[in-house]
C-alpha cells in the first residue's frame, strides 16, 4: 500500500507484472520505469507518443524509453483515462500554481527518491505516466485537469518488456485529485 503523497520502487524481470489499484476511488498517481541495465534509459513520454500514434494510452499500450526501448506494456486498464503530458507535480509547481512557501510531498521527489534506492540519478525522472488522471485537450489546445475517472477498485495492469525499474506514487497535488490524496495498491506478480 503507497500512503497518501508518497511513493515506492521495485525491481521487476520481464515478463513480471504490476497492478495499480485505485483503493477508495478518484485518485491518481505517478508512475515512471527505468531500464535495468541503464539507469539513464528512462521512461519517455514523446516516445511513447511516436511509437503509438498517440496520446491517449490504455490497453495494448507500451511505454517506451528515451532511446526507444520498450519498458512496460498496459495490457489491462478498467479506466481507460491516463495522462503523459503533465510533469509529475513538483515542490517549485507546489510554490507558483498553489502558494506553497515550506517543503511539500510531491511526486517528482517521491519518484526519485524511490528509485535512488536502485541508483537511478535524479535527472533520468522526466515526464511520467499519469494513471488515472484525467486530462482533457480542448479544441484551441489547453489543457484542463479534470477528477479522476477512477472508481474504487479499479485497476490497470502493465507487464515488464524488458527488466525494469518501477517507481509509483499516490500523487498530492489537489488538482488532479478533486481536491484529496488517498492511498494507491501496487501488487506485483511473476
Amino acid at each position: 500500500m503507497i500512503p497518501p503523497r508518497s511513493g515506492m520502487a521495485w525491481r521487476l524481470g520481464a515478463g513480471q507484472l504490476v497492478r495499480i489499484v485505485d483503493v477508495e476511488g478518484g485518485q491518481s498517481g505517478d508512475l515512471f520505469a527505468v531500464a535495468a541495465d541503464d539507469l539513464e534509459d528512462g521512461q519517455s513520454s514523446g516516445r511513447t507518443f511516436d511509437m503509438g500514434g498517440t496520446i491517449q494510452l490504455s490497453a495494448g499500450s507500451v511505454l517506451y524509453s528515451r532511446r526507444s526501448r520498450p519498458l512496460l506494456r498496459i495490457v489491462e486498464d478498467q479506466v481507460g483515462v491516463h495522462d503523459m503530458l503533465y510533469a509529475p507535480c513538483s515542490q517549485e509547481m507546489f510554490e507558483i500554481q498553489y502558494g506553497v512557501t515550506g517543503p511539500h510531498p510531491n511526486c517528482f521527489d517521491n519518484l526519485a527518491r524511490a528509485l535512488a534506492a536502485f541508483g537511478v540519478p535524479g535527472a533520468t525522472v522526466t515526464i511520467a505516466l499519469n494513471f488515472f488522471m484525467n486530462v482533457v485537450v480542448g479544441p484551441d489546445g489547453r489543457l484542463e485537469i479534470r477528477p479522476p475517472a477512477s472508481r474504487a477498485g479499479d485497476n490497470m495492469v502493465l507487464a515488464a518488456e524488458r527488466d525494469v525499474l518501477v517507481a509509483v506514487t499516490s500523487c498530492a497535488a489537489p488538482g488532479a485529485n478533486a481536491g484529496r490524496a488517498q492511498p494507491i495498491r501496487v501488487d506485483v506478480a511473476a
